[in-house]
């Protein structure tokens, strides 16, 4: 099954560090944690503005090994993961899990990513996010909407 996911997270030139997660399946289910763990503190400017007014807070937060058992329960066995520019975000979701070998046994080692197939159908306009942007559930709903426009351009 198809997931589309985004993350919002600190980074710093050397680690990430998730702040939350969305992901939307193609069966119209969806997951959003905010990682209790993160040290908010370390946010930039960028972040603050940006990211931070759309954090629910205490009742979407949970501990990384937390988000990862509801990942591996919410993707199940043989997920095909989408994001867009997904390089920073594919790193952030499996640092949840360790390193790149923790990952479960039958996950891709690899995210699929809109932005490239957009590339590749050559580059038209994708549709406009009508929703707020910078929240991880409300990108991953948008990456999901502009990934099925570009599957009607085949």
């Amino acid at each position: 099954m198809r997931y589309w996911f985004d993350t919002e997270f600190i980074e710093d030139g050397k680690t990430i560090d998730l702040i939350s997660i969305g992901i939307v399946g193609e069966d119209g289910r969806s997951l959003y944690w905010e990682n209790a763990e993160c040290d908010l503190s370390r946010a930039n400017e960028w972040v603050v503005a940006n990211v931070f007014p759309h954090l629910v807070g205490s009742d979407a937060q949970a501990s990384r090994g937390d988000i990862a058992m509801s990942l591996i329960e919410f993707a199940g066995p043989k997920p095909e993961f989408w994001a867009y520019y997904g390089a920073y975000d594919w790193v952030v979701l499996c640092q949840l899990f360790g390193r790149m070998i923790d990952l479960p046994a039958s996950w891709p080692m690899f995210v699929r990513d809109v932005r490239q197939l957009c590339d590749a159908r050559g580059n038209p306009p994708l549709p406009p996010q009508s929703t707020t942007e910078h929240h991880a559930l409300a990108d991953a709903r948008w990456t999901k909407e502009a990934w099925e426009f570009l599957q009607s351009l085949r």
